[in-house]
């Protein structure tokens, strides 16, 4: 994770390497730097990885899938929030001592600089990548092989073993990450962090000769996709491990009194088709947008405003925008079409990239924009800078007034567990009101829910809202390290 977010790992007879790719691409949204599969096959007992920069039809044709044979494998697609986006960093990524072990992960170790040293210091381990994987993947092969001296032996990979080294991972690792793995002709294990920042589902299918067959995802409509029925969410703090032999084994090694999923999954991150934590992201979406018109009705009774149309902007804020439109009896309009060639801006790696990837990525209607007071919706501002050239783009082509509404509240903190924005200072919001927002963007006003708006709408109280007020729900010692060496190096997953 996820960054995630981001796997789509199978066990099958059928071709797993094809499924994790089919499962990859209706993924896409949650990662375009880089995509990577790895499988194993029991037959050459040997892993088989292919993984390249781009997009997962870039990366993937059918020969390199055809090289991906084995009963079992993962897959990844990457959005870079530490590390870098060279060759090295994408994943999964593999290591054959002290046993085969590959691995995939979505999220954020934040304390992962000091863990890294450590391993220097203390354990002569020359890493390799600027990955917080890599981190994880020495320590939880080092947890897992303690007790028999570093050498794998018989006790190696039960699963009360294994249980104990996700343990011990949760007990060394802070922050938000949902994992994979694959242990040479062993099986596939998963686990979840123990807050649950980060998304992990479960699914399952029965074949015709009787046995069944497993996947994890980050999100539940790459199970739908795959002809996986949905069984449930991995837990916060439970590990999951499915044997050779199709056996499926779970614990839930830590339970936290509060779990902390992040709320940023149903404003913006997951896809809108599918579920969170067993609540559908599109419901949330209306729901957010029903909520949003209700505040919008109240400006309109206090006289600051006074739409015409309600506007989306294209994809995520268009269930909002529908339910906000409802709200205020106002006609629903598509002034912005998206060019769905062109990448999601805010998941791009660079202020440079995502000033491109705006001129590209919506075309205006001047038919719906001239002459219009307009109520436009998005999910979310964080840096600003797409929001200022819509507005922009609006106005030049004849919008008489912009009223933005924002179905999230401001940003006003770093997030150090898998979405891109660790630097505080880069956020829009940080020190400023919502008019001074309105006067940066030139809008003429902007209208944000609240926190309980938020939780109203989702259906969820604990959840994690660290970027909107600044309680963190692990700890953040290392949050300094964190952000000036993620601001050095550039990316991850």
């Amino acid at each position: 994770m996820p960054p995630a977010p981001q796997e789509a790992n199978a066990t099958s007879t059928a071709s797993p390497a094809l499924q994790c790719y089919r499962g990859l691409l209706v993924l896409q949204h949650r990662g375009q730097d880089a995509a990577g599969i790895v499988s194993y096959d029991n037959t050459t007992h040997m892993f088989a990885a292919e993984k390249g920069r781009g997009l997962v039809a870039q990366v993937f044709d059918q020969q390199r899938i055809d090289k991906l044979s084995g009963y079992m494998a993962i897959g990844h697609t990457r959005y870079a929030t530490i590390g870098t986006d060279g060759e090295n960093d994408i994943q999964p990524m593999m290591t054959g001592i002290p046993f085969g072990l590959a691995m995939a992960h979505n999220g954020n170790i934040l304390n992962y600089f000091s863990l890294a040293q450590r391993l220097n210091k203390d354990f002569r381990r020359q890493l390799l990548t600027h990955n917080d994987l890599e981190v994880l993947i020495h320590y939880f092969a080092h947890y897992l092989t303690e007790k028999s001296g570093g050498i794998p032996d018989q006790k190696t990979f039960t699963f009360y073993n294994i249980s104990s080294a996700v343990g011990k991972i949760f007990d060394t690792m802070v922050g938000g990450y949902a994992v994979v793995s694959l242990i040479a002709n062993e099986g596939l294990i998963a686990f979840r962090d123990p807050k649950g920042l980060r998304p992990l589902v479960l699914g399952a299918r029965d074949n015709q000769d009787g046995s069944r067959t497993y996947c994890f995802a980050s999100e539940t409509i790459a199970l739908t996709y795959l002809g996986y029925d949905y069984v449930r969410d991995i837990a916060p703090g439970e590990v999951a491990f499915v044997a050779k032999d199709g056996t499926l084994q779970t614990a839930t090694v830590r339970k936290e009194e509060k779990t902390a999923p992040c709320m940023f999954e149903w404003v913006y991150f997951s896809g809108a088709e599918g579920a969170q934590g067993g609540t559908s992201v599109y419901a949330a979406r209306l729901n957010l947008g029903m909520r949003l018109g209700m505040r919008g009705r109240e400006a309109i009774m206090r006289g600051e405003i006074a739409p015409d149309v309600v506007m989306p902007v294209p994809d995520t804020s268009r269930p909002a925008a529908i339910s906000v439109a409802d709200a205020l009896k106002l006609p629903y309009r598509e002034g912005l079409i998206k060019n769905r060639y062109v990448q999601r801006s805010f998941i791009l790696g660079t202020q440079e990239k995502r000033e491109q990837a705006v001129e590209l990525k919506l075309s205006p209607v001047r038919s719906e924009i001239e002459g219009k007071n307009i109520f436009l919706i998005d999910d979310s501002i964080v840096r600003g800078t797409t929001a200022k050239k819509i507005v922009a783009m609006l106005k030049r082509y004849g919008a008489k007034s912009i009223t933005l509404g924002i179905t999230c509240p401001p940003h006003r903190y770093a997030c150090y567990y898998g979405i891109d924005f660790p630097d505080a200072s880069k956020l829009l919001a940080r020190g400023k009101s919502a008019e001074d927002i309105a006067e940066w963007l030139g809008a003429d006003k902007v209208i944000y829910l609240d926190a309980e708006d938020l939780r109203q709408a989702i259906g969820i109280n604990d959840m994690c809202m660290a970027c909107l007020d600044g309680k963190y729900p692990t700890e953040t010692k290392e949050s300094a390290a964190f952000s000036a060496q993620r601001h050095t190096a550039g990316g991850k997953t």
